[in-house]
């Protein structure tokens, strides 16, 4: 039972809800996983995505339990600023759409951000590369997990390790049947069912919330919140969007749909994707604002935007609390799944194509059946560590944004990568440990809210460095060769 008594969907609903969604997505990736002939199509659809289906799985992918979960504990702590801190991330998109058009260019054949790193700056900073990613992605994929576990406890009171345990089992069924096919085919349902059902749920807050008594009890109660000099929620506003800079820049959730979306479509795609994400963190950090006028008592911080959005929808009870807590329930359900299949899938590819055939297994001829069924095998293993990581139920902000330092490091060592010629290995090396390194004592010897920051500050001034100091040219043609 929800520790405050407070979920709008009796435990038999919910686990009909649950039973719905799971037989749903799965069905539809085994079906849609009968397209994928060979390993190449399981990992990257065919190179053929459309911008219907580039738009929605991007869009989709970036509507995480991070969106509609942990920006209204954003905007619990740091007000209005914490709103659009939290926005700040779709520059990452809107950035990354002209660097899609690159990387087609100059690895069109690639399979993964991996590929690139190798390529570009050698074995070494490969491998420090990998473990920022796999680390982050693991980072990402639990705070998806906590998220899940917190939903069903929070709207129909199921056990909090119940939830996590099905909703990660439901997508690593149908990724496992399915891979980017049925990532993407699920996607485009899912952002469809997230966008009606914020439609509808905003509609809610406007009509049942008193803005100007909302206001006024921020003003009297919580000044901080609706204050523009509040230096923390500021720290935050760049923090945040230099963090979501590297998520984008180097994951490879964003360079397998590169490779996986027809040349021409990759940019458009990101862009569209960016436009219609950015209201929707604003959104969901507005109904947190209305706690206080409400009366809530939020004492577990992760269930601030299920609360607030159930107690708003379902004031009426009966009936109307039903259908709010089906509505509220399936948007976020489906946010957290169009993230962690993206995940699953994303990573699986770096420790296939990266660990396994390129590291464990290079130089010896690879049959294609062993790559899926590595693949597979990778899926399942990444969705355990996420569920063994999830199972403390750390709070989503602390659970995330340690792995920030990490990849705002990432940041300028893939843009000097993809538009630099004589960027210096070396220096890119360093960029990312010092980078790291800096940006982690930052984290612990400061806050959260300043590491991203230093560490990306650290990484470019080293990335500069290298390139005007001790330049080192480099051949396009080899990112193009064959491998």
């Amino acid at each position: 039972m929800d520790v405050n008594n407070s979920h709008i969907l009796d435990p038999v609903t919910g686990v009909i809800l649950l039973l719905v969604f799971g037989a749903l997505w799965i069905s539809l990736g085994v079906w849609w996983g009968k397209k994928a002939k060979d390993s190449e199509g399981f990992m990257l659809a065919g190179r053929n995505v459309g911008l219907a289906l580039g738009t929605a799985t991007a869009m989709a992918t970036w509507i995480t339990s991070n969106t509609t979960m942990m920006a209204p504990v954003f905007a619990l702590k740091q007000g209005v600023w914490g709103m659009l801190a939290y926005a700040t991330a779709s520059f990452g998109l809107f950035l990354f759409a002209p660097m899609a058009m690159r990387i087609h260019k100059l690895i069109p054949k690639g399979f993964t951000s991996g590929d690139f790193f190798r390529l570009r700056f050698g074995n070494t900073a490969w491998i420090i590369f990998l473990f920022i990613s796999t680390l982050y992605s693991i980072a990402w994929l639990v705070t998806m997990a906590i998220a899940g576990g917190e939903l069903v406890n929070a709207l129909s009171g199921i056990d909090y390790t119940v939830g996590l345990t099905v909703i990660l089992a439901v997508c690593i069924g149908y990724t496992l049947f399915g891979g980017l096919f049925a990532v993407i085919g699920t996607d485009y349902i899912q952002s469809v069912i997230i966008l009606i059902g914020i439609v509808i749920i905003g509609a809610a807050v406007l009509t049942k919330t008193d803005i100007p008594e909302m206001a006024a009890n921020l003003k009297t109660n919580q000044p901080a919140l609706v204050s523009i000099f509040m230096p923390v929620a500021l720290l935050a506003v760049f923090n945040n969007m230099f963090f979501g800079f590297g998520e984008v820049f180097h994951n490879n959730v964003w360079w397998s749909r590169v490779f996986a979306m027809r040349k021409s479509v990759a940019p458009k795609a990101y862009f569209l994707a960016g436009l219609l994400w950015f209201p929707i963190p604003i959104a969901a950090g507005f109904i947190a604002l209305s706690a206080g006028t409400l009366d809530i008592n939020i004492v577990h911080e992760n269930m601030t935007g299920p609360l607030v959005a159930s107690k708003i929808m379902g004031a009426g009870g009966g009936g109307g609390a039903t259908i709010a807590g089906i509505i509220i329930f399936s948007v976020l359900f489906c946010s957290l799944a169009s993230s962690i299949d993206s995940l699953l899938a994303a990573t699986s590819d770096l420790l296939t194509r990266d660990c396994f055939e390129k590291m464990i297994r290079r130089g010896r001829k690879i049959s294609d059946m062993t790559i899926r069924s590595a693949g597979k095998y990778a899926v399942v293993g990444t969705g355990l560590v996420a569920w063994l990581l999830a199972l403390p139920r750390w709070p989503l902000q602390h659970a995330l944004f340690l792995s920030g330092p990490l990849v705002a490091s990432v940041i300028w060592p893939v843009i000097a990568g993809l538009y630099w010629k004589k960027a210096n290995r070396n220096f890119i090396i360093a960029a990312m440990l010092i980078g790291s390194a800096s940006g982690l004592i930052a984290y612990f010897k400061i806050g959260w809210f300043v590491a991203s920051l230093i560490s990306v500050a650290v990484s470019m001034l080293l990335t500069i460095a290298g390139r005007f100091f001790a330049p080192q040219a480099f051949d396009w043609n080899k990112l193009n060769a064959p491998d």
